[in-house]
């Protein structure tokens, strides 16, 4: 992104989307062409398309170009430096003409008419206060699928679609369309883990697809999200909206796009209790029942939140089924992370404490990641956490392990308090099969969407498939970190879940999925409380900067024992082993490091230590360590300690512990120019009503009350973020 003035003093912001391309070739599907990418040649988005995405996305979702008073003017195109367009090219055919209208696109023989386009916009240069001002505005918060899911459906998206999922979009709508020559089938199979936006991206098919007159339909194994989209969409559009156990007598190819969202909770067969034991027998497996419908099917799925026996969807019982049936199948992976504040690492670290999944993420930085992590002490503090989040006019929802007893409603519809622990008392959510419930108590189905489904606590089953701005998870017992044998312990004695309890050598395997799936369900923060103390206590070993939290505005603080752990020193790498920067990274001196302001002196790569990073660490060429004197952060850092910093952090530094220098102060540990301590930007409202910097404060963090915040007046001026905070060594 380049940012500047354009001759009329008007902010602008410019993204240029740069490709390595030679050539391309036409592809069948809308939005993409052909080229090689990875050793073959692969469809992928026309850059027009891919850049246009991007801006889209900032302008609907970013402040600073659509909310603010005078909002900065956002453009976007594509360079091809490598690549000379013939005249018939497929990069310039006529289905690309409005997206390259909008978002021009420039190869290597057109250099002058990009200067152009971009004098245009960046002409009085001057791009700084404006990088700056979209650097601390704010993004809006993600849309909620089933708040507009209505308007996805009427065929006007309110979601919008990046890279891969444009991807398969684009893919799924070609071979929809294909479908009608061939006889042959088709199954598009879409991988993704929890927020990766399958559902947004089965949202916006179903819209697409009904839309274009094609017979689509919506199905899922999830009565609670089944239940809440036929409320929300009503009568005319709950036909498309199915359950995957609907399918016994359908008509071959009578469908045309069937879209299976959730299908991880594909059932073995779609019996029901009424059935005869030799009709169950002679049943064929659900799987097949759904691709021999359609002419076309997509799955959404991931393969670990299988969380009951029954279930038995997963991408490899797809791939056979659709060889069995001899579709031609097409597979993606989904990577990018629209929940948990957009964090891979949040996500990932679920994965690898509970061990479902081996990741780089062991441990989650508290204070390096807008996400809001904490673990209470009392299940009564976090219901009181998530209370005040809902009324804050976010959606919050409290969601438990299932380790207490679910009881019918009364005769009165009321609801009996199952969940106890202390002087906390809450029921589950009601039962399915409840009808005459008392005013203001949701249906099990509308638990999610109901404002009233803060007063119950769901479980796995009325909590999957969906997200909230906050979710507070009770972690029963039935899951728990044994610290003597450093294993987690499944104990099934203490589960309330009859199917799961009976289960066979599984229990822990769904156990461990269900605790990931309700760990996800949050687009902002995760909060938990822990039966067992010991399980609270490792998850919190697994946690910089973050110990037990007494209530909402309590700071985030690390608990006592990590303000005297020793201090370790890191293992030098021998010179005829380093591979710099690949495994290892450089140690500096901070004192032989300071040079005139705002020069940060890097020594000869020869004259400092290289140490092996710690584990989690990626070493690159902007990561190295240092040692931190003094006791002014020794909440998070001992005094003494080496910790890993980044060079020139990305986006808002607010509120993350950074390496700053500074020009007319000194720390009150080294006396030296260079500091660590977490950034605070205070602000003011100016003349014309608008938030400016009065100053930059940087806290302390330190159980000596003598330690005072260092106060610059005059915004960045007096200091210089030179590195964030990663991790003490």
């Amino acid at each position: 992104m380049i940012t500047g003035l354009d001759k009329d003093k008007k902010e602008n912001a410019v993204i240029v989307e740069l490709k390595q391309w030679q050539d391309c070739e036409p592809s069948d599907a809308d939005a993409m062409v052909s080229t090689r990418l990875g050793g073959a040649v692969r469809d992928t988005l026309h850059p027009s398309v891919q850049v246009r995405g991007y801006r889209d996305y900032l302008a609907d979702m970013h402040t600073a170009f659509h909310e603010d008073k005078d909002p900065i003017c956002l453009s976007a195109c594509a360079y091809l430096h490598n690549y000379a367009a013939s005249v018939a090219d497929p990069i310039r055919a006529p289905k690309f003409h409005e997206d390259i209208a909008i978002s021009p696109l420039f190869d290597r023989t057109q250099s002058t008419e990009l200067e152009e386009y971009l004098e245009t916009r960046l002409h009085r240069g001057d791009g700084l206060p404006i990088l700056q001002r979209i650097e601390k505005s704010t993004l809006r918060p993600s849309k909620k699928l089933l708040d507009h899911v209505s308007a996805v459906v009427s065929g006007e998206p309110r979601f919008f679609l990046l890279d891969e999922q444009r991807v398969v979009f684009e893919r799924a709508l070609a071979e929809a369309k294909r479908g009608f020559s061939e006889s042959r089938k088709r199954v598009i199979l879409v991988i993704g883990g929890p927020g990766t936006g399958k559902s947004v991206l089965a949202a916006n098919l179903l819209g697409k697809l009904s839309k274009a007159e094609l017979h689509t339909q919506y199905t899922t194994g999830s009565r609670a999200f089944t239940g809440t989209l036929r409320k929300i969409l009503g009568r005319r559009a709950s036909a498309q909206l199915t359950y995957t156990n609907n399918y016994t007598s359908t008509e071959s190819n009578s469908i045309d796009v069937l879209i299976c969202d959730e299908a991880h909770r594909i059932r073995d067969k779609s019996t029901s209790r009424f059935m005869k034991g030799q009709i169950r027998i002679a049943m064929p497996p659900q799987i097949d029942e759904l691709i021999n419908a359609a002419k076309v099917s997509i799955f959404f799925i991931d393969d670990l939140q299988v969380v009951r026996p029954g279930e038995s969807g997963s991408a490899d019982l797809i791939r056979k089924a659709a060889s069995t049936a001899n579709a031609r199948v097409w597979e993606y992976q989904l990577e990018a992370q629209f929940r948990c504040s957009g964090s891979d690492a949040f996500v990932n670290w679920i994965d690898n404490t509970l061990g479902t999944r081996k990741t780089a993420n062991q441990v989650w930085n508290a204070s390096g990641e807008s996400f809001d992590f904490r673990v209470f002490r009392s299940a009564g503090a976090l219901d009181s956490a998530i209370r005040r989040r809902q009324g804050e006019g976010v959606s919050a929802r409290l969601v438990a392990g299932f380790c207490w007893p679910w009881s019918k409603a009364r005769f009165d519809g009321t609801l009996v308090d199952d969940v106890v622990l202390g002087d906390f008392r809450m029921p589950w959510n009601a039962r399915p099969e409840a009808t005459r419930l008392a005013p203001g108590i949701p249906k099990a189905q509308l638990w999610a969407y109901d404002p009233g489904g803060i007063n119950q606590v769901g479980c796995v089953y009325t909590a999957q498939g969906f997200e909230f701005d906050y979710v507070g998870l009770i972690w029963g017992s039935d899951l728990r970190f044994d610290p003597s044998s450093q294993q987690w312990m499944a104990d099934r004695t203490v589960s309330r879940d009859k199917l799961v309890r009976e289960s066979k050598g599984n229990f822990e395997a769904y156990v461990r999925n269900i605790y990931r799936v309700l760990l996800s369900r949050g687009l902002k923060g995760c909060y938990v409380y822990c039966v067992d103390d010991e399980t609270a206590k490792f998850l919190l070993s697994r946690c910089e900067g973050l110990g037990f939290s007494q209530a909402l505005d309590e700071p985030l603080t690390v608990k006592a024992e990590t303000q005297t752990r020793e201090v370790v020193r890191p293992v030098a790498v021998p010179v005829a082993a380093r591979r710099y920067f690949q495994n290892c990274i450089p140690v500096y001196d901070l004192r032989i490091a300071a040079g005139q302001f705002g020069d940060f002196q890097i020594p000869d790569p020869e004259a400092v230590e290289w140490i092996a990073p710690p584990e989690g660490i990626q070493p690159s060429m902007d990561v190295f360590a240092a040692r931190v004197e003094g006791d002014s952060m020794n909440r998070i850092i001992p005094n003494g300690a080496w910790c890993v910093f980044r060079f020139n952090p990305a986006g808002t530094r607010n509120g993350r512990i950074v390496l700053a220098q500074l020009r007319d102060y000194s720390d009150p540990d080294s006396g030296g120019a260079f500091t660590v301590k977490r950034y605070e930007s205070i602000k003011v409202s100016g003349s014309d009503g608008d938030a400016v910097n009065a100053r930059i404060r940087l806290k302390p963090e330190s159980t000596l009350a003598s330690y005072k915040a260092i106060d610059v007046s005059r915004g960045d001026e007096g200091i210089r973020v030179i590195a964030e905070f990663l991790r003490v060594l």
